[in-house]
């Protein structure tokens, strides 16, 4: 497990495309707690896609060309590299490093930047030794694990600590909660009918939850249940981790 052995007074916030183009308040929220807690948070410039679609099609390649992009901006600082989604926090912390095997210029670099990026919810529970903000969220809320959060970075217990520590929250666990929903990028893409499938399970278990509120930390997942609710006709609501923490409950 990474942590910092002295607290970090900034960061870099590498806050993903699909927080800026469709939930932004996630991106805020991030940096309205940790500005909370004392850090600076700065926002490179330049920032592009961290090259995770290229990846995940096999245009190696041309994810190769966007990494060494984002290599080269987020070198230039030593700050802690932060990320409120783990699939995008996973491209660079695993898939970075297996892009540029000897490499002896990117492999370097790309080592380097892997080993200070770190998930929103890891960074504030190992790094910054924070296990509850001080946030009121009343109702039902559960918690949904995404795939490259809790399978590929190993981060389970992080999220729900800071979720326990709400004040006026019911937190009810999620049947099946580190199943799949679905989205996985282009794999909803490609194979949209398994996808729905997939996707109908997870709606089934929200439902049985009686939850006002689905949280999770992946915008793509977040993107993919509401989507089913909505054609559901459901009123369940989707929160980003960090929206509920920095007071988003959207009451």
């Amino acid at each position: 497990m990474k942590t910092a052995t002295v607290r970090p007074h900034s960061i870099q916030l590498f806050a993903t495309c699909l927080v800026e183009l469709f939930r932004p308040e996630a991106g805020m929220s991030v940096v309205k707690i940790l500005e909370r807690l004392g850090v600076t948070v700065r926002v490179p410039a330049g920032r592009t896609c961290c090259g995770q679609p290229a990846f995940n099609a096999g245009f190696w390649d041309d994810a190769r060309a966007v990494a060494r992009h984002t290599l080269d901006i987020l070198r230039l600082s030593d700050d802690p590299i932060v990320i409120p989604s783990g699939s995008c926090a996973y491209m660079i912390v695993h898939n970075y490093p297996a892009l540029f095997i000897g490499d002896p210029v990117y492999g370097p670099r790309a080592r380097a930047v892997a080993d200070r990026t770190f998930e929103f919810s890891r960074f504030l529970v190992d790094v910054l030794g924070v296990n509850r903000i001080d946030s009121r969220c009343p109702g039902r809320i559960t918690y949904h694990a995404s795939c490259h959060l809790h399978r590929g970075l190993g981060i389970f217990d992080q999220p729900r600590r800071l979720l326990a520590g709400l004040r006026d929250a019911e937190v009810v666990e999620l049947p099946g909660m580190t199943d799949c929903c679905g989205f996985g990028g282009l794999f909803a893409v490609r194979m949209p009918d398994l996808s729905g499938s997939m996707l109908a399970r997870k709606l089934d278990a929200v439902e049985a939850t009686g939850a006002h509120t689905v949280v999770g930390c992946d915008v793509g997942c977040l993107l993919q249940i509401e989507g089913g609710l909505r054609r559901r006709g459901l009123t369940v609501r989707t929160r980003h981790l960090a929206e509920l923490l920095a007071g988003g409950n959207g009451e």
